[in-house]
Parts: structure tokens; sequence; C-alpha cells
């Protein structure tokens, strides 16, 4: 079945975006009625990070957001497979000399980069310019892992580190010059982690973006994409002043709070079906 799904995709590559995109729609229908578990984690989030919104408003907030995840997901058709002038056309980078400018400084740069379901566009077009460097969590499928990590490693030689590889050779290539495309906001367990607020709810959250910045001297620049009719949009967000400082906690609230912002302006794109609160403080009732 994964064999024929992956078939599929680089049959769907070719076709214009909205034939993309409506096959997309159909996929996020069929997944919101199928899928219960994740159907079950999504409404728990929502009512943790939404408690203004009635359930009525919370539940189309849940299709918009099966919606707009499976399209970024028949979209790998094209960011696995499609030349570098389609790509280029269809991900637009916005206030990029954020980015460069640091980079042309000679600073290590990390870019924050949440989970919104359009961070693997942004990958793709980053790479397409110069070498990159990123974590990844290997799948259960195998044959989905070797496809998601040969489209992830098409241009530029780009680097992926596992999560096993950890903090050592991120500094290394942060060294080397690399920039850091990051990934920050999953809950992996209580190991390495605090608790620090998402929407209001203790959420354990893994500081290292603070610390390998500190201990490599680099830069914080969050990079957000958005999933558009037209393809994705990549913005760069100003470097954060006197990040991280010497409170780790602080430095990590900080960061989920602009983390919230962003999904405050389009939420059905931020990757609700991860069971982000399952990690709780010792006595706390578990959510899901």
């Amino acid at each position: 079945m994964t064999r024929l799904a992956l078939l599929l995709l680089r049959w769907i590559a070719p076709l214009p975006l909205v034939m993309v995109r409506a096959l997309g729609t159909l996929f996020g229908l069929i997944l919101y009625l199928l899928a219960g578990e994740r159907r079950r984690v999504t409404a728990i989030n929502l009512k943790l990070c939404f408690p203004e919104l009635n359930d009525a408003q919370r539940q189309r907030l849940a299709r918009a957001h099966f919606r707009a995840f499976a399209q970024s997901f028949v979209d790998r058709s094209w960011l696995w497979h499609a030349p570098p002038g389609r790509l280029r056309a269809r991900i637009v980078l916005h206030n990029e000399a954020l980015f460069t400018s640091a980079l042309a400084a000679g600073k290590p740069v990390i870019l924050l980069s949440p989970h919104f379901i359009g961070l693997d566009a942004g990958w793709t077009r980053l790479t397409l310019d110069r070498q990159m460097m990123s974590m990844y969590a290997n799948q259960k499928n195998r044959s989905f892992n070797a496809s998601l990590r040969a489209g992830r490693l098409r241009f530029h030689d780009a680097l992926l580190l596992s999560r096993q590889q950890g903090i050592r050779a991120a500094l290394k290539g942060l060294k080397s010059g690399l920039p850091f495309y990051y990934l920050p906001d999953m809950d992996f367990g209580p190991r390495d982690a605090i608790f620090v607020p998402f929407f209001g709810v203790p959420a354990a959250t893994v500081p290292a973006i603070a610390r390998i910045s500190a201990l490599a001297q680099a830069v914080v620049i969050p990079c957000v994409t958005r999933l558009t009719p037209t393809g994705y949009d990549v913005s760069f967000h100003p470097a954060w002043d006197n990040y991280p400082g010497d409170d780790l906690e602080a430095a990590t609230r900080r960061m989920n709070h602009f983390i919230e912002e962003q999904v405050r302006s389009m939420p059905e794109q931020y990757l609700w079906v991860h069971k982000r609160f399952k990690t709780r403080p010792t006595g706390q009732e578990r959510f899901y």
C-alpha cells in the first residue's frame, strides 16, 4: 500500500497545482472520516488551546486542519519530483535578507522552524540555494522513510542528522557554516525537557535551541512557512536579540510564546495531530 501511494505521488507531481490541491482536499476529507485516533487527538489539542471557541467552531477548525495537512502531504509529490524552476515559482521567500545578511556576516545561523504543515516546503526551497542542515526522526514504515529522506536530500548535499546524534553533531555543522533548520516544538518525553506554557498549558519542551545557540554563539532567526493557494510563503523574522540570555526557562518560554503567536495567525496549519501535551508534570492527569 505504501509503495502504491509513493507511485501515485510520483504520478501526481506534473499536474497543475489546482488539481494537486483538489486531490489533497479529497484526501483530507477521507482522512478526517477514517483517522479516528488522530481526529480525537486534534479535538483534545484544540479544546486545550482554544477554550474560547465553541464545539462547532473547533470542529470546523479540525476539518480545516485535516484538509491543509492532507494538501501538504500530497504536495510532497512535486516537492520530491518537480524541477527546481517549478519549486522556485511555487515557494516564495519573504524577507530573505534577514537570513542572508547573517550568513554574510559569518555568524552561525539557526532557523527556528515550528511544526506547521509547510515545513517540508520551506526546507526544500532553502536547499535549492545552499547546503542546509536539519534533524529528522525515522518513520516506522521503511519505504516511506526512504522516500522522505530522498525527498529532503534532493539538493546541495543537504545534511540530515538523526536525533540520536544529538547536539554535538549540530554544533559541528554550525561551526562548518551550515545553517541549521531546527524544528523545536514536539513532545519527545520527559528526558531533557522542561515545562513551559503553550497556550497556557504546561508543555514538555526541549530547550535545545537555547543551549545550541549559546554554545555555538549562533543567531536565531525564526522561519515560518505558510501554505497558500499558489504554493507556499516562507517568511523570515528578525533575529532574536539577547537570546538565549542566562535563563534557560525564560528563553524556552520566549520560543513557545513566538510559536503561539504564529499559530494564532493560521491555526489550521499547525500540527494538531501530534500529542503536544502527552508528557505531563508529576501528579497531573493525562489528556490523551
